[in-house]
């Protein structure tokens, strides 16, 4: 659980730098045929960036929580997402991950009696909405979009509430007016002032990039760059807790290791592909103890690989068949798919019928 500054700096100096010079790179050759391969490496780097950005959220990259806030700022501005408040949501995954009554995974799954409850064509949208192509426009609007209109809901809804205030109080409880908010779009004033910075920097950035580089090759390279490293992410963060058999628990009984260890995948990817998503496929380490930084996630497994034997191994061919897994049976306490889900109603009405 050791951090090491050294290494930490070097990781992010080795994805940041590169980051950076492709794009100069990208403007200086764009052309259709040298412009794809550069896309690529450049889509390749953002998901490493934003994985190193995971890290500062757990605060495990550098030992020091400043310096983790910091780089995991600058890290949020390259993918347009505001870090800290992205990290504190995520570390609720982390406190609830298998309790299904709590948390809902990545795409907020009905269970099967929520699902029964709605009629066919709300039914074929719910299937529709988690379809796997659904990511790269999910994906976007998650980076590139949702931050931005969180803070404009977030600040209209504030002008509301503090012009209902003012009609009971004076002008002079205006401290109190503000420290007695809460808005739906932030939980805590850190959350509020990482958001504002993040969103006044994603859009400086943009303007200043658009003004150099030219804003229809800036803003298209740059939303092909985000939509496709957050398709990325998106399914490597679905597979590693969405599959048959995951541990998928009511919150009566639940248990944190089986959570862990069971509710988790060991994503299996090429060398290179552990090196742009910094190690995150060993995730059930990871849940185990969310403080390992990623350049010890590799030995830590491989030390303690005996112990791992109820731990889900999944490879790249097998993330498809994942995605039909969007349903959760409270009753079993395991994921299905829906098909599954209306073979079991079929049975059972089969079976009212013969009795």
């Amino acid at each position: 659980m050791k951090s090491n500054d050294l290494i930490a700096t070097y990781q992010v100096l080795n994805t940041v730098i590169p980051y950076f010079l492709l794009w100069f790179l990208a403007f200086k050759v764009a052309s259709f045929w040298f412009l794809p391969p550069i896309l690529v490496l450049m889509t390749l780097f953002s998901l490493r960036c934003f994985a190193l950005m995971h890290d500062c959220g757990h605060y495990s990259l550098f030992s020091s929580k400043k310096v983790n806030r910091i780089v995991g700022f600058v890290l949020g501005f390259i993918n347009a997402i505001p870090q800290y408040s992205w990290s504190r949501d995520h570390a609720f995954h982390h406190k609830t991950n298998g309790d299904w009554e709590r948390y809902r995974g990545v795409a907020d799954f009905l269970s099967t009696e929520e699902f029964a409850k709605l009629n066919s064509r709300d039914q074929r949208f719910y299937k529709l909405l988690r379809n796997p192509l659904m990511a790269f426009p999910g994906g976007f609007f998650y980076l590139a979009l949702k931050p931005r209109i969180a803070l404009i809901l977030g600040i209209y809804d504030f002008m509301g509430y503090f012009l209902t205030c003012l009609k009971k109080d004076s002008i002079a409880d205006f401290l109190k007016i503000i420290s007695a908010h809460k808005s739906k779009q932030w939980h805590t004033k850190a959350e509020f002032w990482d958001l504002l910075f993040n969103n006044i920097s994603v859009v400086s950035g943009c303007i200043i990039f658009s003004y150099f580089l030219g804003a229809g090759f800036f803003l298209s390279v740059y939303s092909i760059t985000l939509a496709f490293s957050a398709v990325i992410f998106i399914y490597i963060f679905f597979v590693q807790h969405i599959f048959e058999g995951s541990y998928a628990h009511k919150t009566e009984g639940w248990d944190y290791l089986l959570g862990a260890i069971e509710g988790t995948s060991y994503l299996e990817l090429p060398k290179f592909l552990k090196w742009f998503t910094a190690n995150i496929g060993y995730h059930n380490i990871h849940h185990l103890s969310e403080i390992i930084p990623n350049y010890n996630l590799e030995a830590c497994h491989n030390q303690n690989i005996l112990l791992l034997s109820k731990v889900k191994t999944l490879r790249m061919v097998d993330m498809l068949n994942c995605a039909r897994f969007i349903l959760w049976d409270s009753a079993s306490n395991s994921l299905v798919s829906v098909e599954l889900f209306r073979e079991g109603v079929q049975c059972q009405s089969i079976k009212i019928v013969d009795t």
